[in-house]
């Protein structure tokens, strides 16, 4: 993956801001600017929220989702929209024609309607550092959202809408655990590129090879290390999994071109699984027993989870590919790529994708499936969230659209909610829907 850090890459147009925020809004978001460096108290962190936040009654309403003043610019929210789709350039590393990927995709119908907004909080803002990587959002339950904003991983609770700092990277970082000494494994500032969170675990990845491990129950940090000196080192992804035997494991990808295998308990390198390119995503599948690999290169790889030994080259992809998910039925697998297109492939046959999928207006950066596999989000890097329908065959999907540069999309492990983080210095927030259901009972419980 290309070694540019988000603010530093004003040339490639995949980054971009809503500057055309008038006077009015302006007071209302440098009033949450305040709020964010003085301490708050619940009379403060109400008005905030109220200043800034969007709730399902007031969009219903006619007020934007994402609290933009459309009425008081000087041009529409569809205009706009044009306006974007016409001059967006996607960034790539491999120079491909559109004309021909466009004949393999899928023509998919935009009707479905199968999460509805429910509440847009600016209280909680995603940051970005690497401008490739866009997995940054994590819900453990539809009441738990981790996330990136600046230095802290940020708890939100959508539950009581009170945003909590679960772990400060501006350093000095330590571990807290007995027995060692933690001034050896200490950590400086660490500019988070990637994190994870399942369970209890919250793993975060640097730009300079860090890893950053931490017990949610449990006070401070549990691990941080380096866990490469290349040059190039960059953690591009991390992933928490159950192995066979049940035991919880950690994978890391870097830009050294090396995956590694981690004991999550004592937080040992158990495997390394060397590959000639950078690796920028993995995904294990449900069983535990195969691996994606997708990296700086057009080919991806299924892999076997315990040797690491290719099992299949997949062809297909113009770029290279920093997204990959597994169905939970274990057999299909879908893999995102710069060349703005999403493949689904069956490990039973793999000669080629049984679908392609493609995006509006950029590279797929981020993929999930909801745990009944009923549902697939495929995000690009702004401005869009596509959520497909797996029962018909993702030939119908709903298109979430909105603005600003996406950090990342998580479904809640029930499949009730999804959350969007959007990473923008005047719009950035969190957005959250609700899953919609044939009836309305569920609508009274929490």
């Amino acid at each position: 993956m290309a070694q540019y850090e988000y603010n530093n890459y004003d040339n490639m147009a995949e980054g971009y801001d809503m500057d055309f925020i008038d006077e009015a809004d302006a007071d209302a978001d440098n009033y949450v600017r305040r709020m964010d460096s003085d301490s708050e108290s619940d009379d403060d962190f109400d008005m905030a929220t109220r200043w800034s936040d969007t709730t399902a009654a007031q969009a219903r309403n006619g007020r934007d989702i994402q609290g933009i003043p459309w009425e008081r610019l000087q041009f529409t929210r569809s205009t706009y929209r044009e306006t974007r789709l016409q001059q967006y350039k996607n960034y790539e590393n491999l120079s491909h024609s559109a004309d021909e990927l466009q004949k393999e995709c899928q023509i998919v119908e935009s009707c479905g309607k199968y999460f509805e907004f429910l509440y847009n909080t600016r209280m909680v803002k995603s940051t970005i550092v690497h401008f490739q990587l866009r997995n940054l959002i994590w819900a453990t339950s539809k009441h738990d959202v981790y996330l990136m904003q600046n230095y802290s991983v940020m708890h939100w609770s959508p539950l009581t809408r009170r945003r909590t700092e679960v772990l400060n990277l501006y350093g000095p970082i330590l571990p807290n655990r007995e027995g060692q000494d933690p001034w050896a494994l200490q950590l400086g500032c660490v500019q988070v590129s990637t994190m994870c969170v399942k369970g209890n675990l919250l793993i975060a990845g640097g730009f300079q090879g860090e890893l950053v491990c931490k017990n949610l129950d449990h006070p401070g940090v549990s691990h941080c290390a380096k866990i490469t000196y290349d040059e190039n080192a960059i953690t591009n992804a991390v992933e928490i999994y159950d192995d066979t035997s049940g035991a919880v494991r950690m994978m890391t990808s870097n830009n050294d071109s090396v995956v590694r295998v981690f004991d999550a308990q004592n937080f040992t390198v158990l495997q390394r699984f060397y590959f000639p390119w950078p690796i920028n995503h993995t995904s294990v599948s449900p069983d535990g027993k195969m691996v994606v690999v997708v990296g700086d290169n057009a080919d991806c790889l299924l892999a076997d989870c315990q040797n690491g030994q290719t099992l299949a080259t997949l062809k297909g992809h113009l770029d290279y590919s920093f997204a990959s998910a597994w169905h939970p039925n274990g057999w299909i697998f879908a893999t995102g790529n710069q060349d703005t297109t999403c493949r689904l492939w069956d490990a039973r046959n793999l000669s080629s994708a049984v679908i392609v999928l493609k995006g509006c207006i950029g590279a797929i950066r981020s993929l999930r499936f909801t745990s009944d596999g009923r549902f697939m989000a495929m995000a690009e890097p702004a401005d869009f969230v596509h959520v497909f329908d797996t029962l018909q065959n993702f030939s119908k999907c709903q298109e979430i659209d909105l603005f600003g540069e996406i950090a990342g999309v998580s479904f809640s492990p029930d499949t009730e909610a999804l959350f969007i983080g959007v990473a923008d210095q005047t719009y950035g927030s969190l957005l959250e829907y609700k899953r919609l259901h044939a009836t309305d009972y569920l609508d009274s419980v929490i």
